[in-house]
């Protein structure tokens, strides 16, 4: 495990060179722009804190607050887990360099941060399995499962929880998120391959299921919970050529601008429009 039951800091990517490791966020930041990839994995391009990301890693404290004491048995109340949240608040924003617009924003930005974990928390079953794991990291040597070949990487994924259900294990992710819309599958598919796969490598064994649990920034936070089935072959065949696409790129070196709808949300729309190749 990562941090301290009393902490704030989240688990973060080890910060490192390309050829070190792919992850899920390394390889959805590929596949989204390959250029965006370029700017910030190789150039080293640091973008200004984000608000929306900044409330999320605080939300994302808090759920790891929250199930380290369930992990270990130890009773803990929600309202202890949102005062600590405020308590570190100001050290968070330092230590993310996170700066607002006034007073008045930042103070809406923790109303929502704690108003999220608040919804999440008076939801959560009181016979909700035991957790296995929080915010983890998982790290295995990349072997095709298809043909046996080692690629000469590890992959390296941050599981936010795993709970040992009667059925089996289920693998979950928080997600926060400013609409509520029931996610596509399809759009969390390297993610969730990925940690289904690290998952069977570590402990010898298939996850019951997989979830993305999202809290929805509206005007009164909701919680929504959507539940996936085990990955199969065919998860892990599509998860492997990917990452062997990415592989090539990495080799040859070509990272080509890729425009789309995602521009208007990516940090680099600055970088990429004056960019000559």
């Amino acid at each position: 495990m990562s941090t301290g039951l009393l902490g704030f800091e989240s688990v973060q990517e080890r910060q490192s060179g390309v050829w070190d490791y792919i992850s899920p966020s390394r390889l959805n930041c590929w596949i989204k722009c390959p250029l965006a990839f370029r700017l910030r994995y190789l150039d080293g391009i640091r973008t200004p804190p984000n608000a929306n990301l900044f409330v999320g890693k605080v939300v994302h404290s808090g759920m790891e607050l929250w199930y380290r004491h369930r992990q270990l048995g130890i009773a803990i109340e929600a309202a202890d887990i949102t005062r600590r949240l405020v308590e570190s608040w100001g050290r968070a924003a330092e230590e993310e360099s996170m700066t607002f617009a006034s007073a008045a924003d930042e103070k809406v930005l923790q109303e929502q941060a704690v108003g999220l974990v608040t919804a999440y928390l008076n939801q959560v079953p009181a016979d909700e399995a035991r957790p296995m794991a929080v915010e983890t990291t998982l790290e295995m040597p990349l072997v095709d499962p298809s043909t046996g070949e080692d690629l000469g990487i590890p992959l390296l994924g941050i599981v936010d929880l795993i709970l040992d259900e009667s059925e089996g294990p289920l693998v979950a992710d928080f997600k926060t998120s400013s609409r509520s819309s029931e996610p596509l599958e399809i759009t969390h598919e390297i993610q969730l391959s990925s940690y289904a796969w690290l998952f069977r490598q570590v402990q010898g064994r298939s996850e019951s299921g997989l979830e993305i649990r999202s809290l929805i920034k509206t005007k009164s936070p909701k919680i929504e919970i959507h539940r996936y089935p085990a990955r199969t072959d065919a998860h892990f065949r599509r998860l492997f050529s990917v990452i062997r696409e990415y592989l090539d790129a990495l080799d040859s070196g070509r990272f080509n601008y890729r425009p789309g709808f995602g521009c208007t949300m990516c940090d680099f729309r600055s970088q990429c429009c004056s960019w000559a190749g």
